[in-house]
C-alpha cells in the first residue's frame, strides 16, 4: 500500500514572553484557532490517521493536540530530532517510521517542513504559513524507500488558503 505523509507546520506561536526560550513559545490567539480548522478540513477531505509524530516544542505539541482531539486519538509520539531539523534529519525521521503505519502525521516547524516537501517531491512551495499542511504520496510499502524526489504532492492547504493549490 502507498504511504501518505502529511506535514503539518504548527499554528501561528506567542511572541508576547521574551523571557520563554523558542522550544517554550505556546500558540497565540489565531495558532488556537487555526489548528482546530485545519483538523476539521483534513476529516472533511477524508484523511485517515495511523501515526501521529512531533516536535516536542510546545507549539508543535499543542498544534498536534488540536488534530489528535479532532480525530479521537489519544497517543501522539515525540520526536526531539523533528525540532529544528533540517532536511536531512527529517528524512532520518522518516525513513525510521513503522512499517505498519501507511498514514502519518508529522508536526514541525519551517524552514525545515517547506524545504523537506519541496525536496520529496519536486515541490515549488515558497513557504508553508502557520498551521499549513502538506500531503505527500509515496508508492511503496515502506518508510525507508522515501527519499529525495519519491513523492508527489497530493495537496497543499493552509487557513488562508481560499482555494486549494
Amino acid at each position: 500500500m502507498a504511504k501518505k505523509l502529511l506535514l503539518v507546520r504548527h499554528g501561528k506561536s506567542d511572541w508576547g514572553n521574551i523571557n520563554l526560550s523558542d522550544f517554550d513559545r505556546p500558540l497565540n490567539k489565531r495558532g488556537k484557532e487555526n489548528a482546530p480548522e485545519m483538523a476539521e478540513r483534513l476529516i472533511n477531505r477524508g484523511f485517515k490517521i495511523d501515526l501521529m509524530v512531533s516536535s516536542p516544542a510546545k507549539r508543535a505539541k499543542s498544534t498536534a493536540k488540536y488534530f489528535a482531539e479532532a480525530y479521537h486519538i489519544d497517543h501522539i509520539q515525540f520526536d526531539e530530532s523533528v525540532y529544528e531539523a533540517n532536511t536531512t534529519a527529517l528524512l532520518k525521521v522518516v525513513n525510521n517510521l513503522n512499517n505498519g503505519a501507511d498514514h502519518i502525521i508529522m508536526f514541525g516547524h519551517n524552514p525545515g517542513f517547506t524545504d523537506f516537501a519541496n525536496e520529496l517531491c519536486d515541490a515549488d512551495i515558497y513557504n508553508i504559513p502557520t498551521a499549513g499542511m502538506v500531503l505527500i504520496s509515496f508508492p511503496f510499502d515502506s518508510w525507508q524507500m522515501v527519499s529525495k524526489g519519491t513523492g508527489e504532492l497530493v495537496f497543499f492547504d493552509y487557513p488562508k488558503n481560499s482555494d486549494e493549490v
